[in-house]
């Protein structure tokens, strides 16, 4: 039973051919138009032989036939006089796409002779071909005197064999060119409008590569500053701590063991930092922990990080003007640049340095801070300009401060004071 009522269950999502639903006649209609189209883009030589040879062979069918005895003026027209007009005034349409108005003036004579002679062959009608196609790829000024090339031969077969009225046969005529016109001129703008909506979508794909590509840029530029400063300064922490606990190792082993144990530390937190950074790019799918979610260093971690470089043995000397009060972004850049220009006055300034940071906070988020070193101006002249095996520093750092509309000066210190100073300003939020 259980069987049958997971069958009944089933059946009726099922597909079925004849709950399929119906593709819709315009969608049809449409598809096969574009194929067409298609086709035509291809083969235009082709298309134009059928188009032609369709309408010719009609032309002789016409003549051959004697159906232009039922509305002719002069049933006595010669044969081969027929035979020419109906060739004359079809194989032309060959060259309707490219030349229309030649098409056209190539008509025009055998139009003329078909009036004068009273043949009215069907034909002539084929010169609302070319109408179309000359609304349809020429200057609209060119419908003037094509209007007045069409409605010529209608005029003189009115005027030679005085049959129906003018203003009959003239408007017959005008309306069937005013419809042919109207038609390219109808096209011509869909096909326009189809063209530059077209554009449009392939200048909005552009532009959001583009924009891709920027932010994908932008990203790599981000990464890059902070994995330089995360490496770079604990980096230099470590080598700091080396060299002093390498002096030591003669003189003081207890010191040496202090800083191996301040390497342990410095390169945990590196590895803890680099983890936490590599967490976010990698792919979710892929991981198979998420990614950990610690906030980025604030003002509030200032202190671990002097803490750090004076283990190091680098002296530094804080000064703090006001209270924090600044946004997490403005405080990772204050925290970047700090961090950084210490970093480089560990590399290059050289032994016996002293540091200093000064630290003034104003109203609505600015803050300034300065950072001094003592250090010789020949070593830490290459904290500004970074050699170049490692240039991201100070661009780095300008980076940073131009995210909130800052400016960042570095340089030597005016003479006769020796060492290097790093000013950095962050003015006021704007409003919001």
């Amino acid at each position: 039973m259980s069987l049958v009522a997971n069958d009944d269950r089933e059946t009726p999502t099922a597909e079925r051919p004849s709950e399929r639903p119906t593709e819709p006649l315009t969608q049809y209609v449409q598809r096969l138009n574009q194929r067409v189209r298609a086709f035509d883009r291809r083969h235009p030589l082709l298309w134009d032989l059928h188009f032609t040879g369709f309408w010719t062979t009609a032309a002789l069918i016409d003549y051959a036939g004697g159906g232009w005895r039922t509305v002719t003026h002069n049933p006595d027209t010669p044969g081969p006089l027929l035979l020419v007009l109906s060739l004359g005034l079809s194989l032309p349409l060959l060259w309707r796409r490219t030349h229309p108005a030649a098409v056209l003036l190539a008509m025009a004579p055998f139009a003329l002779v078909n009036a004068w002679s009273g043949a009215v062959l069907q034909a002539a009608l084929l010169q609302l071909v070319a109408v179309h196609h000359i609304a349809l790829r020429l200057p609209l000024r060119y419908l003037w005197w094509t209007t007045a090339l069409v409605l010529t031969p209608v005029a003189v077969s009115t005027a030679r064999h005085g049959e129906g009225d003018w203003s009959q046969q003239i408007g017959s005529q005008l309306t069937s060119v005013i419809v042919a016109a109207l038609i390219g001129v109808t096209v011509r703008t869909r096909r326009n409008y189809t063209e530059a909506l077209e554009d449009r979508a392939r200048r909005l794909e552009i532009e959001r590569d583009q924009q891709a590509q920027l932010a994908t840029a932008a990203e790599r530029a981000r990464i890059a500053r902070e994995m330089h400063d995360i490496i770079g300064h604990n980096l230099s922490v470590i080598t700091g701590l080396a060299d002093g606990g390498k002096y030591a190792a003669t003189k003081s082993p207890e010191r040496t063991a202090q800083a191996l144990d301040a390497i342990g530390t410095t390169s945990r937190q590196a590895m803890s930092e680099l983890r936490r950074l590599l967490d976010v790019l990698r792919d979710d799918e892929s991981s198979h922990h998420p990614a950990e979610l610690t906030p980025q260093p604030t003002l509030t971690d200032l202190e671990q990080l002097i803490n750090g470089v004076r283990a190091a043995g680098l002296p530094v000397h804080t000064t703090v003007d006001g209270r924090a009060g600044l946004p997490p972004g403005r405080q990772l850049t204050v925290y970047r640049v700090i961090q950084e220009a210490l970093t480089n006055t560990l590399k290059h300034a050289g032994p016996n340095t002293t540091a200093e940071i000064t630290l003034a906070y104003g109203d609505q988020g600015s803050v300034t801070a300065t950072i001094t070193d003592t250090g010789t101006a020949g070593n830490t002249g290459t904290t500004g300009t970074d050699t170049p095996a490692d240039g991201r520093g100070l661009p780095g750092m300008r980076e940073r401060t131009a995210l909130y509309g800052g400016t960042l000066e570095a340089g030597p210190r005016p003479r006769p004071e020796q060492g290097w100073r790093v000013h950095l300003h962050l003015p006021e939020e704007p409003p919001q």
